[in-house]
């Protein structure tokens, strides 16, 4: 099968019901324009469970539930609502395919952000 879209929008596809948005940014408290941010770089961590587990990519809805269920704390827990704003400046400091390794760092950045802004 040829798959029709990026693979990693298949994972999205399924894991998204499970996603809880914030109300407001979690640095400026804006409630406007609102994006949801994996601190684990979805692309880059279904990259590493493929090549660890010997998966193809056109074979994503066959494994993606097993991956969603492995992954389940970067998936759903390790996540932060940004405005779009504060989710473009990250973005620019962290790239826009941020390594996994970052990931405490982008963590720590957001809490550092929202002191600055007096939301502790």
């Amino acid at each position: 099968m040829e798959l029709k879209r990026d693979c990693v929008k298949y994972i999205r596809d399924k894991a998204k019901s499970g996603y809880i948005k914030g109300p407001e940014c979690e640095i400026c408290g804006d409630t406007k324009k609102l994006d949801f941010h994996h601190y684990y770089t979805m692309t880059l961590l279904m990259r590493k469970y493929m090549k660890e587990n010997s998966l193809e990519e056109y074979l994503v809805l066959e494994w993606r539930d097993e991956f969603i269920d492995d992954h389940g704390k970067e998936v759903y827990d390790d996540t932060v609502t940004l405005c779009h704003r504060h989710h473009l400046q990250l973005h620019s400091i962290y790239g826009k395919d941020p390594s996994l390794a970052t990931a405490k760092k982008q963590e720590r950045w957001v809490k550092i952000q929202r002191e600055k802004h007096g939301l502790v």
